[in-house]
């Protein structure tokens, strides 16, 4: 796994991560299976500073960017179009700052003469054994949010950065603080569509060089990223093409491949082995992530698309448009926040339109919305920690059930009724103690997701760095990317009647995105696949999430309400399938933590010599 860590004490260490390699100019800080030309450091005597990722800054840039260090201007450093940790030290304080979309999250734990911190939780766990934190990997599984605990691990005594802040280091104190505001400042769909297309153009740019290129070629998002860097240099580009898809995905892919200069079309066609949940009895053939991971699920569908590319090409740079939903869209819960601040035609129109959609009405739609314009982020949270400490309900899909700040998944039923009364415990706490929530839904949610979609994301770099050799490269979950795209208040980016209006409105009148793509309302799925990979691999999934699970005995699942789902699966009834992906995911990464603790540190013998 590829990862950044360092300490900051009175003291030196004696340990340092097992293959890693010294930050050039930083004291005590490293990073592991990160190549050379992707760690870049200044220093002037005085400020110190270290970008490690892809970051577009020059040399230049950083030298320059020193000043900044010295005046303390944190955000500013997270500004260059790219993806990457910053490191930076002034006198003796010491920054250390993620990104937006968890590409680079931030971790740290107190010592009793200093304190390290890294891009890994599992690697702090390990300097000592540190359990999993049980009642924190509940709240992933139970609200797929991962603020919603704040400082939390996964790992007890590990703390975590939450996202828009960073690691603040003095002698006296450590501390993590925001650098990103709560809520953006909105700017009209119009007026920031330009700025979409400078900041994506840019992540693009930043990505190329010597290498060869690939991209996904399927959706609005991943096709938009292969014409811009086709105007650059050849690319691969790839198209997953199963016939239990049924969507459009491959007519679009060959007209753009056919209309684009510098784009060679491949076809990945499905094959019995491309389904959800394959190789799961296989634990071994995945790679080693941080959390649990959503592509541990579909590596089987990854890797088809990967062996394509690197069939035709040396290992380069793969191009995917993961996040590109996350910034681009947004859930129709805005209706919420039109309600909350009056806007009650606005509400009603928008409503009415949803619900031709959706084939409802617009009243069913308005009542879904009203409940959680009645409440705020941490009221909505007490009340939730009350309905934790009750017998679940049944299950219904989540699109039948009200908009929540943060919706209670179908996992939280499936928990024992001890861990369901710890984790309500546990958000009546993060209640009391939240000190900037949002005000609206709308920017609360739009975080989550991409905290989510940014971790998962990281969680597929492994797959294709650890089978292919391949960098996988996400520019929808660029700092500057997210911060043009989240501008755009909820109800212009998801308005009914039109599909990504601030994607297409960044390329209108350009000649990068053909018009037939920029004007495209469809979108392609994978259900198919998901209830065909629960048919055929039903027996796996009934040995990792039966009696010899980690989460059974952890009172993270329960066996039969697990046992009924899966059998709905295989009988082609609605499956709470987001839940299933949760618990399979997590049971997963448990059995890596507990095969792989031993092996992330050694001694330094440079320390132990000195």
């Amino acid at each position: 796994m590829r990862w950044s860590a360092g300490w900051f004490g009175r003291s030196r260490t004696v340990r340092a991560p097992r293959g890693g390699e010294p930050v050039p100019v930083l004291e005590s800080a490293w990073t592991i299976g990160r190549p050379g030309g992707g760690v870049r450091a200044v220093s002037d005597g005085q400020a110190e500073l270290a970008v490690i990722g892809e970051c577009g800054a020059d040399g230049e840039e950083l030298r320059r960017a020193l000043a900044t260090v010295r005046t303390r201007d944190w955000r500013t450093l997270t500004t260059w179009p790219g993806s990457y940790l910053v490191v930076a030290r002034c006198g003796e304080t010491r920054a250390v700052i993620g990104d937006l979309a968890g590409q680079h999250p931030v971790y740290w734990r107190p010592e009793r003469s200093g304190v390290w911190w890294s891009t890994s939780a599992t690697a702090l766990a390990a300097l000592d054994g540190a359990p999993v934190d049980t009642v924190s990997l509940a709240a992933r599984m139970a609200f797929g949010q991962p603020d919603v605990l704040g400082a939390r691990s996964l790992f007890r005594t590990v703390n975590r950065v939450p996202s828009g802040h960073l690691l603040l280091i003095t002698p006296e104190h450590v501390s993590a603080v925001r650098y990103e505001p709560a809520e953006p400042e909105r700017v009209d769909l119009r007026r920031a569509a330009p700025t979409v297309r400078a900041a994506l153009t840019a992540a693009v740019s930043t990505r190329l060089g010597n290498l060869s290129v690939s991209g996904d070629l399927a959706g609005l998002d991943s096709t938009t990223l292969v014409c811009l860097a086709a105007q650059r240099t050849p690319v691969t580009a790839v198209t997953f093409a199963d016939e239990r898809l049924r969507d459009d995905d491959l007519a679009y892919a060959t007209r753009t491949a056919a209309t684009v200069p510098g784009v060679t079309h491949l076809t990945v066609p499905g094959t019995p082995a491309t389904v959800y949940y394959n190789g799961l009895d296989d634990l071994g053939s995945l790679p080693v992530t941080d959390a649990p991971n959503a592509y541990a699920v579909t590596a089987s569908i990854k890797r088809a698309v990967l062996n394509a590319v690197t069939e035709q090409w040396t290992a380069g740079v793969h191009f995917t448009g993961a996040g590109g939903d996350a910034v681009l869209s947004a859930s129709a819960s805005y209706l919420s926040d039109l309600l909350r601040s009056g806007e009650r035609l606005r509400a009603w129109q928008h409503a009415q339109a949803h619900a031709r959609l959706r084939h409802t009405s617009a009243r069913t739609v308005l009542r879904r919305a009203r409940a959680a314009s009645r409440s705020t982020l941490t009221g909505a949270w007490t009340q939730l920690a009350a309905e934790l400490h009750h017998p679940p309900r049944p299950w219904t899909p989540q699109a039948h059930q009200p908009v929540a700040w943060t919706p209670l998944l179908a996992t939280a039923a499936w928990m024992a009724p001890d861990v369901r009364h710890h984790l309500a415990a546990a958000l009546d706490t993060a209640a009391a103690d939240h000190q900037d929530a949002p005000s609206t839904l709308a920017a609360w949610s739009d975080r989550q997701d991409l905290a989510r979609v940014g971790a998962n994301t990281a969680g597929w770099r492994e797959i294709a760095l650890a089978g292919h050799g391949v960098e996988l490269a996400a520019p929808f979950l660029d700092n500057e990317v997210v911060r043009a795209c989240l501008a755009v208040p909820a109800e212009q980016r998801a308005a009914p009647g039109r599909y990504k209006p601030l994607l297409a409105e960044a390329f209108a009148r350009t000649s990068v995105v053909p018009d037939f793509v920029r004007i495209r309302v469809t979108k392609g799925g994978f259900n198919a696949l998901a209830y065909a990979g629960l048919r055929e691999n039903a027996a796996t999934l009934r040995d990792l999430l039966g009696p010899s699970s980690r989460l059974v005995a952890a009172g993270l699942i329960t066996e039969a309400p697990v046992a009924d789902m899966l059998t709905r699966a295989a009988t082609g009834q609605p499956t709470a399938q987001g839940a299933l992906h949760l618990a399979v995911s997590a049971e997963v990464w448990l059995r890596q933590v507990d095969t792989t603790m031993a092996s992330w540190w050694e001694v330094s013998t440079r320390a132990v010599a000195a």
